[in-house]
């Protein structure tokens, strides 16, 4: 296994993987989440690998991309409140249900926050739905505390 930078031929692979991020949501949160489908397509995926403030890390086993970790630079500046920290954003975290249990989705967060430390970063952020507490148990035992809640009421 590999962890690197994604390159334009992971695009299938990639698109293989939002659609099972997806269905996790869908199958959760129906109401709020349709299914089958990925919140990039393969030109918009192009744009998003080849912008250096959104690098996508992959894992990949023979061109086979196991997982990924989509991330977004993030930096308030000037805010009359919150100071001008930069915050690597994870927007996506996702290895391929045929692989879980494998340690990869450590190894992508491993190599994200090595990313983070040294481009000089103050946090790694993300969000998690509680549909998913198998995500939720993940992330903590990575260390990631919760920053915030978002909550609601459904009408």
């Amino acid at each position: 296994m590999l962890i690197r930078k994604a390159i334009n031929t992971d695009i299938p692979g990639i698109l293989n993987l939002l659609l099972q991020v997806d269905m996790v949501h869908h199958n959760g949160r129906p109401d709020l989440f349709k299914g089958p489908a990925t919140k990039y397509n393969a030109e918009e995926l192009l744009k998003i690998i080849e912008d250096s403030m959104t690098p996508v890390i992959v894992c990949v086993d023979k061109e086979k991309v196991l997982g990924h970790a989509f991330c977004i630079h993030k930096q308030v500046v000037g805010d009359s409140v919150l100071t001008d920290i930069k915050t690597l954003y994870i927007d996506d975290i996702c290895v391929d249900e045929n692989n879980r249990g494998k340690h990869i989705g450590k190894l992508l967060y491993e190599h994200v926050l090595e990313y983070a430390k040294k481009s000089g970063f103050y946090n790694i952020t993300l969000n998690v739905w509680t549909c998913n507490p198998g995500a939720m148990k993940f992330y903590e035992s990575l260390g990631l505390k919760p920053q915030k809640i978002c909550m609601e009421t459904i009408l």
